[in-house]
């Protein structure tokens, strides 16, 4: 059965690690499509976990909002796990090759990611919005069909994405997020990377547009 384009969603915990420090988290699984066909919306810890959520469906992409190892790190053995092992392919900015290089030596993602792309599933679209700052590539994915946005890592439920690591530039992630996801309506849903939903209204208001 089809139908409209839903949100699903499940939590999967790992680690993260950059510049020789290692941290237990718990990233979220974003899959957004109908009972048919789906997009992945990143691959941390676990193929198991991911597919628990995709179900029988087809996928058509695995869509990487960056490439930090907590957000890439089963995306190629999901690549060959799923549409019974004829694969999809993963969808990464390449502004992120650095950071994708850190956890995947041996073979590269399979379609860049531009600003302003549109990626089209189960009759939504999810525009791609490159927000640089917690990485040099990072995205976001607006849904306005869904009224919300993926973004990872960039904004959370409290605020802007870390940026106290390689890669990473406060100044330039504050500039992304007002110019790129203020501008969306306040009642826009916030689907983060880490932790609890928000909205763009919420997080304008405490962090100043």
């Amino acid at each position: 059965m089809t139908g409209r384009a839903r949100v699903d969603h499940a939590v999967s915990s790992g680690t993260f690690s950059l510049d020789g420090e290692t941290f237990e988290v718990d990233n979220n699984i974003w899959v957004v499509g109908d009972d048919e066909e789906c997009i992945v919306i990143d691959a941390p810890h676990s193929v198991d976990d991911i597919l628990a959520v995709v179900g029988q469906r087809r996928v058509n992409a695995i869509v990487c909002t960056h490439a930090h190892d907590d957000h890439v790190r089963v995306a190629p053995a999901l690549r060959e796990a799923v549409n019974g092992g004829a694969g999809a392919p993963i969808l990464l900015h390449p502004d992120d090759r650095p950071l994708w290089e850190l956890t995947h030596t041996d073979h590269l993602w399979d379609v860049d990611l531009s600003d302003g792309q549109e990626i089209t599933v189960a009759g939504t679209t999810l525009r791609v919005l490159h927000t640089p700052g917690h990485a040099p590539g990072a995205v976001c994915l607006h849904a306005p069909d869904l009224d919300c946005v993926f973004t990872g890592d960039t904004l959370f439920n409290g605020g802007p994405g870390a940026t106290g690591r390689s890669f990473s530039d406060r100044p330039t992630l504050e500039d992304s997020i007002r110019a790129k996801l203020f501008d969306l309506p306040d009642d826009t849903v916030v689907h983060t990377g880490h932790g609890d939903d928000t909205t763009i209204g919420a997080e304008a208001a405490a962090l100043g547009r």
